[in-house]
């Protein structure tokens, strides 16, 4: 379904909310510290488009703070299927170092394309994902549906109206094998929030938080949603 791209002066807001967001994560010490606990368990976070995994810090120590295993991907920065291999095969291999490592699946945490690439992956290989949450991702919508599609195609080198990203899209929007949750926001100013969920796929849960895109992952509401979604998935 086509939701069609945000409007230009939500979009044009980006940069001041994303200050603001930073900003927001020195009000919300008290709150973050009073996050539910973690068990352990082995979680990989994905970074968005041009990211690498520096963008992901805050919420990599977060996550450790509350008693995780928080693993950065390690593939550079995201350039689309030029960072994880047309086939994923990158990112998968790096799942399977993680899996092996702890000998437990691993919680795939993606934001932006990152989380698209997550779904990826999981769909290719549940045998190695125990969940996937994705963050501000637009898997459930066209490519125009975003105000970043022509960054998309500069920076990554494919075409959003190919053949090969037709498929691999409808690879990341199908309905996976695992619980997934899709954390989304209305007021993103550079894709459309709507295209971040997929109310009605079985095993799929989602949560809307305010929130532009610029620095989501910073977004003290977004943390600690991310950390109420691990903390109620029972252990295996």
């Amino acid at each position: 379904m086509a939701y069609g791209p945000p409007s230009p002066i939500v979009m044009a807001a980006e940069w001041p909310r994303a200050a603001w967001a930073i900003g927001s994560l020195a009000l919300a010490g008290d709150r973050l510290r009073s996050a539910p606990r973690g068990d352990g368990r082995p979680v990989l976070v994905l970074p968005g488009l041009v990211n690498s995994d520096r963008s992901n810090f805050v919420m990599r120590r977060f996550l450790t703070r509350l008693g995780y295993r928080a693993y950065p991907w390690e593939l550079g920065r995201n350039l689309g299927r030029r960072a994880i291999g047309t086939d994923g095969a990158r990112l998968i291999a790096r799942i399977e170092r993680i899996h092996a490592e702890s000998g437990e699946k691993v919680t795939l945490i993606g934001v932006s394309l990152g989380g698209m690439m997550a779904r990826f992956a999981a769909g290719q290989r549940p045998d190695l994902v125990r969940e996937v949450i994705t963050v501000s991702s637009p898997f459930a919508g066209e490519p125009r549906d975003t105000n970043v599609w022509r960054a998309f195609e500069w920076f990554t080198g494919d075409r959003i109206d190919g053949d090969a990203v037709r498929q691999w899209g409808a690879a990341c929007a199908a309905p996976l094998s695992m619980p997934s949750t899709a954390i989304w926001s209305r007021s993103d100013g550079l894709v459309n929030g709507l295209a971040c969920r997929a109310p009605g796929q079985p095993l799929a849960r989602d949560i809307e938080v305010r929130s532009n895109h610029v620095g989501v992952q910073l977004r003290p509401a977004v943390l600690l949603a991310i950390a109420a979604v691990l903390a109620g998935t029972s252990t295996e």
